[in-house]
């Protein structure tokens, strides 16, 4: 929560390198709105980050904007935050599918 008497604040951010200049806003709630955005990034398995006073910032902006300048690098945080967890996923995958290959190869199959 940003303060204690304030709503909890929830942004989704969208960022594809080839086709944005940069993140845009694509979806921004407090309360139950909120709660909403973060269930459905749970189902979906998207990472959440916390920073209440950058999500309080980015709720002013309208949504399917850019996030401006002046926020590009606390916004770079959460996206290198969002890299790092790609990666370590990435790097279990491969754990994962080495030691089921392996099972395989003792099991003869």
């Amino acid at each position: 929560m940003a303060q204690a008497n304030d709503k909890k604040a929830a942004v989704a951010l969208r960022y594809d390198v080839d086709q944005d200049k940069a993140p845009l806003v694509i979806a921004t709630g407090r309360g139950p709105v909120a709660d909403e955005i973060l269930r459905i990034a749970d189902d979906n398995k998207i990472p959440l980050y916390e920073d209440p006073e950058l999500a309080k910032l980015l709720t002013k902006l309208e949504l399917d904007t850019e996030i401006p300048p002046e926020l590009y690098t606390l916004v770079a945080e959460v996206l290198f935050f969002v890299y790092k967890l790609d990666r370590m996923a990435e790097k279990r995958e491969q754990v994962v599918g080495r030691m089921k290959e392996e099972e395989r190869k003792k099991r003869g199959i």
